[in-house]
């Protein structure tokens, strides 16, 4: 049998950052969070956790919280059904990944009418929708959005849509980097504004126009600063349509070649075993998802 006091005190470590926040979080001594640790590490014969800093669960570890925390949006379930179980005192927290522009554009029109009706806290953790199946394998988080379409064992897998990203730019950087046209070539050598080092959309891009690059760039890990920076002329870059169309159409920003662009598809990744209120969520997004997205791909054609 597992116990899952234990399972509970590696969950704190993990989730808190370290054994003094996990001690308050629950209530206990700091080396009573120790002894759990270590007498899980004993019961299960293999170290559960990484003591770095922050302290992080390894792959057995992260195993077991994955088993944790379906249990406990499964037993929340058993409360809410069965009349002589106490009932959840407290919202159900759902940890997610999404990555930043989908929070900045269209998840909120996706999911603020559910979140009002159900007692539901969202814990959003931000990451390019590249990595976010490595959180979910890890155990972290119930859900992502991801742009891969193959689904982990034990999760599925549901195609929301497609996010169009265009290649934008002031119309100062234009006229001072483009002044004999826009090509590829040219593109490639101009400075482009990236997200961050996993973010490829601009790689990609270049890569259909026949070109490598870009050879220069700034990292800017926020979405709305990100827009900020190109409008302020300081390079080009790959943004959302939906993010931009005001700005587009008030001139502040143009498009280097009109017409070309980057459909990203957009997967919602969610365990199986996650609980009703998961799946109700990916119902609703199943739901809205599609017609907010088809809607920002139809207006920019």
């Amino acid at each position: 049998m597992i116990d899952y006091k234990l399972l509970e005190a590696l969950r704190a470590v993990c989730d808190e950052g370290g054994f003094e926040r996990a001690a308050r979080q629950l209530g206990l001594s700091q080396s009573a969070v120790s002894q759990r640790i270590k007498l899980l590490e004993a019961r299960v014969g293999a170290p559960v956790l990484r003591r770095s800093t922050p302290p992080s669960a390894t792959e057995l570890g992260q195993q077991l919280l994955n088993h944790l925390r379906q249990v406990s949006l499964l037993e929340r379930d058993l409360r809410a059904r069965v009349p002589g179980l106490e009932a959840p005192e407290q919202p159900e927290r759902l940890r997610l990944v999404i990555n930043a522009d989908s929070l900045a554009t269209w998840w909120a029109a996706a999911v603020g009418d559910f979140c009002q009706r159900h007692p539901l806290l969202l814990d959003m953790q931000v990451e390019d929708q590249d990595s976010g199946l490595r959180r979910l394998r890890e155990g972290a988080v119930v859900a992502c959005l991801c742009s891969a379409e193959r689904p982990l064992a034990g999760a599925r897998s549901l195609l929301l849509g497609h996010m169009r990203y265009l290649a934008v730019a002031s119309p100062s950087f234009l006229a001072r980097q483009f002044t004999q046209g826009v090509t590829g070539e040219r593109i490639a050598r101009a400075p482009a504004v990236v997200f961050g080092p996993g973010d490829r959309l601009q790689q990609r891009y270049l890569a259909g126009l026949g070109c490598e690059g870009p050879q220069l760039h700034h990292l800017c890990p926020s979405s709305e600063g990100f827009v900020r920076l190109i409008a302020a002329g300081m390079g080009w870059g790959m943004v959302p349509a939906l993010q931009i169309r005001e700005r587009l159409a008030r001139g502040e920003l143009q498009e280097l070649l009109p017409g070309q662009f980057l459909d990203v598809p957009l997967y919602w990744h969610y365990w199986r075993n996650g609980g009703e209120l998961l799946a109700q969520l990916t119902d609703e997004l199943a739901r809205k998802a599609p017609a907010l997205l088809a809607g920002e791909n139809q207006a920019m054609r």
